[in-house]
């Protein structure tokens, strides 16, 4: 990963507008500046495009879409910026916040009408974790793999052309100014391709060990579940170019990965009243009130392990979600006609999940707020019962390069690099330092809603020169 400098570079070809990498973000920014008429090849490494959006739940929010609006839903750019900086404590680049607020669900919208991407509201996952109310949105299939497949669709019939087993190395500048990249192909051979303007669509830097030692050190040994992938190329190019950095801390990093399936557990088994338990039957935490820092507190648990308690109700709510489907089918479910019978089987010490479900029972019949300032609504969870075990684990990092509103990335020095834009994990991101501002879906939606931005304005710059 370095910058060749050199002016009057002879390029094998080149194109007006280059996206390195083909998730969410980078596909999304195709199709955007297609809609502009400009010309524009995606570069991905692998050799089918998947990358951390396949790997995720497909979920992401947004403010102010038609789906919203559909259901009675009364949201909006300043409702999702004053969400954003309460649940980051005023942390949030204020910028990016009212950014993604106002154009969140009108990208949404226009996936779904000009590039037939519907992104249906998700009723089932109701307010939680910092949403005040319901944004989250999911294609049909309601699984990444599913976003994935109808954005490659969309992309194939706007005419966006994708360079697969395409591994970029380096990049070609002339000063501050991209000029090209310099791409390797598994059978040895080196391409330079030049370029007026380039995106960096290349996630963040979770599958690069050494660069999550140095930023996030308390997740430095922790599993990591999400793209290999991930080495934070993007954000290194950028940085050499003299870009700025910011909130490098911070990530997602969830309790609910299933173990030893290695399968993201639904946040939804929470919401809806479950509960999360330590091998001891104790619970530990807020189950709703920091979803991504929850990574963190599963890990400091004995073993380094919890469990997930829920009942018949919320089982059948959230039977048809397809990674719980995923799970049943790995045998990763344990489930008990009685306390006694699912501690035993789930490994739980007996005595002190009878306990905890005794003491949830009382709050729910009282409706006062517990220990650690959760209040349960109920109803009682009932017999037969459900266990899931768990573990934490660092799904995807939040920090990045800093950019302004069209999604151009801005120098350490201040202003504006010339012809370089970036978004998704490539950005810095929406939630602050740590984990503890991430909102849910915020990952995708910035993907997502960057990616139009990114998009759009590099359609601009181009027109303009």
């Amino acid at each position: 990963m370095s910058i060749i400098s050199g002016r009057d570079t002879p390029f094998e070809v080149t194109v007006p507008l280059l996206v390195i990498g083909g998730g969410a973000c980078g596909l999304v920014a195709a199709l955007a500046a297609r809609d502009a008429g400009v010309d524009v090849v995606v570069v991905e490494r692998d050799a089918l495009p998947q990358g951390s959006t396949s790997m995720s739940l497909g979920a992401l929010c947004a403010s102010g879409s038609a789906e919203q609006r559909r259901h009675g839903v009364d949201d909006g750019a300043d409702r999702f910026f004053d969400d954003v900086m309460a649940k980051t404590g005023g942390h949030a680049d204020p910028l990016l916040a009212r950014l993604v607020g106002a154009r969140s669900g009108p990208t949404l919208d226009w996936l779904s009408q000009k590039h037939g991407v519907p992104l249906l509201l998700e009723t089932g996952w109701k307010p939680a974790f910092g949403h005040s109310v319901m944004r989250m949105h999911v294609t049909p299939g309601r699984t990444g793999q599913d976003l994935m497949q109808r954005l490659l669709s969309a992309c194939q019939a706007a005419g966006v052309d994708i360079l697969t087993s395409a591994h970029v190395t380096d990049i070609h500048a002339d000063g501050e100014r991209v000029t090209g990249v310099r791409l390797g192909r598994p059978d040895g051979s080196v391409e330079d391709i030049g370029c007026q303007a380039l995106i960096l669509a290349t996630c963040g830097f979770g599958g690069n060990a050494a660069m999550v030692r140095r930023f996030i050190p308390t997740m430095a040994d922790a599993p990591y579940f999400g793209w290999e992938g991930n080495q934070g190329e993007g954000i290194a190019w950028g940085q050499a170019l003299g870009a700025a950095l910011a909130d490098m801390d911070a990530y997602q990093g969830l309790g609910l990965l299933a173990s030893p399936a290695a399968i993201d557990v639904n946040p939804r088994f929470l919401i809806e009243g479950g509960i999360q338990v330590n091998r001891l039957g104790a619970r530990f935490a807020h189950e709703l009130e920091d979803v991504s820092g929850a990574g963190a507190r599963v890990i400091a648990q004995p073993d380094g392990l919890a469990w997930v308690i829920y009942d018949q109700r919320i089982h059948e709510s959230c039977a048809s979600l397809p990674q719980y489907v995923a799970l049943r089918e790995a045998g990763g479910v344990r489930q008990a006609d009685g306390v006694a019978a699912l501690a035993a089987l789930a490994g739980i010490e007996p005595a002190g999940l009878s306990a905890t479900l005794a003491q949830v029972a009382t709050h729910i019949a009282d409706g006062g707020v517990d220990a650690f300032g959760r209040r349960f609504t109920g109803p009682v969870l009932a017999p037969p019962y459900y266990a899931i075990r768990v573990t934490g684990a660092l799904f995807h990092t939040q920090g990045g390069l800093v950019v302004d509103a069209d999604a151009r990335v801005q120098r350490a020095s201040g202003g504006s690099l010339p012809n370089l834009f970036a978004g998704g994990g490539a950005a810095r991101s929406i939630g602050g330092p740590g984990p503890s501002g991430y909102l849910p879906g915020a990952g995708l939606c910035m993907a997502v809603t960057l990616g139009r931005v990114a998009g759009d304005a590099a359609a601009r710059l181009l027109a303009a020169t």
